[in-house]
């Protein structure tokens, strides 16, 4: 039987009163009822993220990308996930600070791994968060999934930390059944030939 997907869920928001905790939460119970993965959820507010970046790239620095010491824990998920959820809030149009300074602080932990998106927002559900990290990480070689999960309004669509829409599980499942798929796809191409970045 093949081996389960190494799943690391990264909870984008450090703001005060944030809700991103409790989508990961409910993400993460969807994740582990799939079936298909090793769940490990990662939050942000818990690492230490300097805005200042070291004048090298991490893409051809490697293993001697001088991060601090407190980042290590995230670097080494990052590293050990086969697949990734990105949890990110909508702020002005776009995504959180933290979550780009955690991105640039990395780039081949992304490489050549999927990676799906849950937003959330006012209105629009955090849409244009999701499309400027499409681009940001298809930068960084990495796969997104098209069928992410979007919940719109949702101070007033969940309800003791679960949705209130009956279709969320559902549309969760597919974003986990692409994810799974593209995981184990790009895991076996990974493990048979180097991704030529």
């Amino acid at each position: 039987m093949e081996r389960q997907s190494k799943l690391l869920i990264i909870v984008g928001s450090v703001r005060e009163g944030r809700f991103g905790p409790a989508v990961a939460s409910w993400v993460a119970e969807q994740a582990g009822a799939h079936g298909g993965f090793e769940v490990e959820v990662v939050d942000l507010a818990d690492i230490e993220i300097p805005l200042t970046l070291p004048a090298a790239s991490p893409k051809y620095a490697g293993d001697d990308y001088p991060r601090p010491a407190g980042m290590a824990a995230l670097t080494s998920a990052l590293e050990g996930a086969d697949a990734f959820v990105v949890v990110t809030p909508e702020y002005n149009h776009s995504y959180p600070a933290s979550l780009k300074a955690a991105i640039d602080w990395h780039f081949t932990q992304w490489t050549a791994k999927p990676v799906a998106f849950v937003s959330y927002g006012g209105a629009a559900g955090g849409r244009h968060a999701v499309l400027h990290l499409e681009n940001v990480l298809t930068e960084l070689h990495a796969v997104t999934i098209r069928d992410g999960l979007a919940f719109p309004n949702y101070f007033t669509a969940w309800e003791d930390g679960r949705p209130l829409d009956p279709g969320a599980p559902g549309y969760a499942k597919t974003l986990l059944d692409q994810l799974a798929w593209w995981s184990a796809a790009l895991r076996a191409a990974r493990s048979t030939t180097p991704y030529p970045a």
